[in-house]
């Protein structure tokens, strides 16, 4: 085989790789089409793979002869981790979900970061600079990736609890970001000095800007708070695009390019959507300022709680010509996504129109609610974005929030003194009933009081989702 034919086919392999991922992530906006754009995106990845490893050329351009023990490695390697990949997520829980994002996207950041690590030595002196800053940057990008992804992982599972603030925090954090943005760019600046070459490559240093980065990993999420989790998960998510197209850069390898970009522009976008949800602006999330305040509300409470009896529930659900339901994280925590289905399949029958409202930052990260109620097939054209069901409320009848807390709090519009002040939120106070499904009285994730259980108009029908929801349905098809 001619290096013009190994370079054609391998070409053409990452073209249709590159192709795959657009049309796959295109598809994956769709709930419907979301778990076919996710296999042809992996077949195209199985096709780059190959070529990458068969097609594995010597400087000549002719294929390289690699001993056998080398492939036996690698495609042990790649077993091994498909099998405790598809373990990992046939098991995991939809509450655990998140935890396996996080996990994942933090996989990712270690493989740049290793990348770096290895390839560091060989890609010394002079004539050497882009190549360099390449590296450095891929290594340091994933390394905070990966620490800060093992954080949110350990905070999302409840291992680290309250968010810690040191003080002067984000004054200290801005200055190891400086600090490190320095350290890299020294780096480049003595690495690519004629006479450095493999053996006199300043590993130790090299070692030292990787701790730094893993260290300001740490400290870039430990203060995590509340409902910001989405937007870090997303902002770590584009880290990892971002150092792996660094690696593209690298080994001039165009697949891993195109992936890169769309991983990190995606994961960026996403960023500044979650951020508009949460009325924070990107640099304060990129400083740390998560959580800005750990401040309680100020605001007098006014009005009492009161609860309704799941017959009662049923009979204004059963009068009523529009309701909307808002899934929150408690949804997913009593695994009712296959109750609610049935609820509404029942209320529908009986020429109930139903809703489903979902709020950008809802649950644990980007999406969370959608991909909860796609498992339970859930209509997407039911599934309906804050800015456009918020008008939609004065001419609802009942909405029926279910484990949903931060994100329905009119705290975000009343109160100056909440953490959660100035936020987008739903705005179900504004329909003729309110009825909210929790667990208990307890705060939400943000851990403020929600004013909206003291509105006369609102009433708690306590219970598991799962359970309560099932004594509904039950009661209501006696009716």
């Amino acid at each position: 085989m001619t290096p013009t034919t190994i370079l054609l086919i391998k070409g053409l392999a990452y073209l249709f790789g590159s192709i795959t991922f657009i049309v796959g992530l295109k598809m994956m906006g769709n709930a419907k089409s979301a778990s076919q754009g996710n296999k042809l995106a992996a077949i195209g990845m199985v096709a780059a793979i190959l070529a990458t490893i068969i097609l594995h050329t010597d400087a000549s351009g002719q294929l390289a002869s690699v001993p056998a023990i080398v492939y036996f490695i690698i495609f042990g390697a790649i077993a091994l981790g498909t099998v405790v990949g598809w373990m990992a997520a046939m098991r995991v829980q939809m509450t655990k979900m998140p935890e396996l994002v996080s996990m994942f996207n933090g996989m990712g950041g270690a493989c740049a970061a290793l990348i770096g690590l290895m390839e560091f030595a060989h890609n010394t002196g002079e004539g050497k600079t882009g190549t360099l800053i390449a590296i450095l940057l891929g290594m340091v990008i994933g390394s905070i990736s990966f620490s800060g992804s093992v954080i949110a992982f350990l905070k999302l599972n409840g291992t680290m609890g309250k968010p810690i603030r040191l003080p002067l925090y984000n004054i200290l954090n801005t200055a190891l970001l400086i600090g490190l943005s320095i350290f890299t760019a020294y780096m480049v600046h003595m690495s690519s000095q004629p006479g450095i070459d493999h053996v006199s490559a300043p590993m130790g240093l090299l070692y030292g800007l990787f701790a730094v980065a893993i260290i300001y990993g740490i400290l870039f999420t430990i203060p995590i708070g509340g409902a910001d989790m989405p937007v870090v998960i997303s902002l770590l998510n584009s880290f990892t695009g971002l150092a792996a197209a660094f690696g593209g850069f690298l080994y001039d390898n165009k697949v891993m390019l195109t992936g890169g970009i769309l991983v990190g522009s995606a994961g960026t976008l996403l960023t500044l959507i979650m951020c508009k949800a949460m009325n924070r602006p990107l640099w304060n999330v990129i400083f740390g300022a998560f959580g800005g305040s750990s401040g309680g509300s100020s605001l007098e409470v006014d009005g009492s709680i009161k609860d309704i009896s799941v017959s009662d529930l049923a009979v204004q659900l059963n009068y009523s010509k529009k309701v909307v339901i808002v899934p929150g994280y408690g949804l997913a925590v009593a695994q009712a996504q296959h109750i609610i289905k049935e609820l509404e399949n029942l209320l529908e029958e009986r020429g109930v129109e139903v809703k489903y409202a979902i709020h950008p930052v809802a649950g644990r990260m980007p999406g969370h609610m959608n991909v909860l109620l796609a498992e339970s097939n859930v209509s997407y054209d039911k599934l309906v974005e804050m800015d456009e069901i918020n008008p939609e409320f004065e001419q609802t009848d009942v909405v029926l929030v279910v484990g949903a807390n931060d994100v329905v709090n009119p705290a975000a519009k009343s109160d100056p003194s909440s953490p959660i002040y100035g936020m987008p939120i739903l705005e179900v106070d504004r329909a003729k009933t309110v009825i909210v499904n929790k667990r208990s009285m307890n705060a939400g994730y943000a851990g403020i009081e929600n004013l909206l259980f003291y509105d006369p108009k609102c009433s708690m029908f306590f219970g598991d989702a799962k359970k309560a929801l099932t004594a509904l349905v039950a009661e209501l098809k006696t009716m």
